[in-house]
C-alpha cells in the first residue's frame, strides 16, 4: 500500500468527490483544525496501523450496524485494536440482535462506501436515521481519526472537536462500555 509520509493541514488542494469536499466544508465552517494523511485505498486494519504512524494517533473501527428488521440504524465508533462481540453492545442498547447494515442502506444514509464509514459523515445523515455508539475507551484518546467519506484520505481531529463536529450534525452520542475480552 502507498501511503504518502506528509502530515497536511486542513483541506486538499485537488479536487475530490463532493461527498468528502462536504467534509472538509464542514470542518472548515466550524473553525476546526485538523490533520490529514492520503493514501492508497485502506482495506484492513493492518493497512491503517501504518496510516497511523504518519498521523501520530490511532485509527478508530467505525462499524455500520442494524437491527434484524433493517429499521435501525448505528455508527459504533470504538478503538481499533478491540474486538467487536454484537452481544455486548446490544444489550447496552437495550436493542435486538445487530448485524452489518448493506451497502446500499450506507450509500444512501451516509453517502460513503463499506471501508470508508466514519463519523463524519454524520453530516449527510439529516433524518437523523442513525444512533452514534461510542466506546468510552475510545474517549481516552487525544485524537479520533476518520475518513472523509473515502478510504484514501484519514482526518485527524482532537477528541472534543470530534464530539463538537458530530454534535452540530445534530447526533448526540450514545457513550457504552464494551469489554476487551
Amino acid at each position: 500500500m502507498n501511503i504518502d509520509s506528509t502530515l497536511y493541514n486542513g483541506r486538499p488542494a485537488d479536487q475530490r468527490s463532493e461527498a468528502e469536499m462536504a467534509i472538509y466544508d464542514k470542518l472548515d465552517e466550524l473553525g476546526m483544525d485538523y490533520k490529514r494523511a492520503d493514501h492508497d485505498h485502506a482495506e484492513t486494519m493492518e493497512d491503517c496501523l501504518v496510516i497511523e504512524n504518519v498521523l501520530g494517533a490511532k485509527i478508530c473501527k467505525n462499524l455500520f450496524l442494524c437491527n434484524r428488521q433493517k429499521t435501525s440504524f448505528y455508527l459504533l465508533l470504538m478503538p481499533g485494536d478491540k474486538p467487536f462481540k454484537t452481544k455486548f453492545l446490544t444489550s447496552q442498547l437495550n436493542c435486538a440482535r445487530l448485524s452489518f447494515a448493506e451497502a446500499d442502506k450506507m450509500q444512501e444514509l451516509l453517502h460513503t462506501i463499506p471501508g470508508s464509514v466514519s463519523a463524519l459523515e454524520l453530516i449527510f445523515d439529516t433524518d437523523d436515521n442513525i444512533r452514534l455508539v461510542i466506546d468510552n475507551d475510545l474517549m481516552k484518546e487525544e485524537y479520533i481519526c476518520g475518513h472523509p467519506g473515502i478510504n484514501t484520505s484519514t482526518v485527524r481531529l482532537l477528541r472534543d472537536d470530534m464530539l463538537r463536529y458530530v454534535r452540530e450534525a445534530k447526533h448526540e452520542p450514545t457513550f457504552i462500555d464494551l469489554p476487551i475480552e
